[in-house]
């Protein structure tokens, strides 16, 4: 059975840093095969993709984001992390990560997903 699990989610002021962390398990191919994306969801709001990598380790991010997250893997331990810095108010929403063997990039159509874990940027 697939299991996503997101971490390091909390609170931080505006202009800090968080490393949120997606460990995976149990999937039948090899980490490798896989493309990884970051969503978001703010309360009332729809997901909003937020930054994806490929197999090849081309990466894309959402407008907002841009020059602020870092997608990254960690293949020797079938992590995925995304580096934000600089978060904002706006930034504050659950965070979810999701793997798929296609290339769906900030589409949210991944067929695996994490519960989430939230992020509350405020001074």
């Amino acid at each position: 059975q697939v299991r996503l699990v997101e971490s390091g989610g909390g609170s931080v002021q505006p202009g800090g840093s968080l490393r949120l962390s997606c460990a995976a398990s149990g999937f039948y191919y090899p980490y490798n095969i896989y493309n990884w994306g970051w969503f978001r969801q703010a309360p009332g709001k729809d997901r909003e993709g937020v930054a994806a990598i490929d197999t090849d380790g081309n990466t894309r991010y959402g407008d907002s984001v841009k020059g602020r997250f870092t997608i990254f893997k960690d293949s020797a331990n079938s992590i995925v992390y995304l580096q934000m810095n600089s978060l904002k108010p706006e930034d504050t929403a659950t965070y979810y990560c999701a793997a798929d063997r296609a290339r769906w990039f900030l589409q949210a159509k991944y067929d695996y997903w994490g519960r989430g874990t939230q992020v509350t940027v405020s001074s």
